[in-house]
């Protein structure tokens, strides 16, 4: 799939837009020439002037050009069953994962895209499991990142 760089650089300069909106909200420090909206600032700052650039050659070059052009994987059953299961898979996970937690989502998630790319039935189950375990002990334990418990909060290891 194939979007128009005028309408690529449209929902770029929009990205922009908000990131810059939200970090003006970022508190200063007392004492500091440079906060912590300085960083996140200037990159959504370049990544505006890149967006503006984007539509300007999208406007001059490609006028004619349909603002999508589907790709062919859009005619296969197959890959458009695969999309439509991954984009369902993050929904799940985005909607269930405070009330069921990271192990459970990821396990439920991981079997599921491991049977739609169709791994062998045995296999699933314990691959699902041991990369379930591998990413959240790589991201609780070594990376200090806070996944959600969900309903195993008394198991919290």
């Amino acid at each position: 799939m194939k979007f128009h760089d005028t309408f690529s650089g449209a929902v770029l300069l929009l990205l922009a837009l908000a990131i810059l909106f939200n970090v003006s909200s970022f508190p200063n420090i007392p004492g500091q020439n440079i906060g912590p909206a300085a960083f996140p600032g200037l990159l959504a700052g370049l990544l505006a002037v890149c967006a503006v650039l984007l539509m300007i050659k999208g406007l001059r070059t490609q006028r004619s050009q349909p603002w999508i052009v589907w790709g062919e994987w859009m005619r296969s059953g197959y890959h458009l069953r695969n999309f439509l299961i991954t984009v369902g898979c993050l929904l799940f996970y985005i909607l269930a994962s405070e009330a069921l937690g990271f192990l459970i989502c990821s396990l439920t998630v991981l079997a599921v895209m491991f049977w739609a790319l169709q791994v062998r039935g045995r296999l699933i189950f314990p691959l699902a499991l041991g990369i379930t375990l591998l990413i959240h002990t790589i991201f609780y334990k070594g990376l200090r990142v806070p996944l959600p418990w969900g309903v195993m909060l008394p198991w919290q290891w």
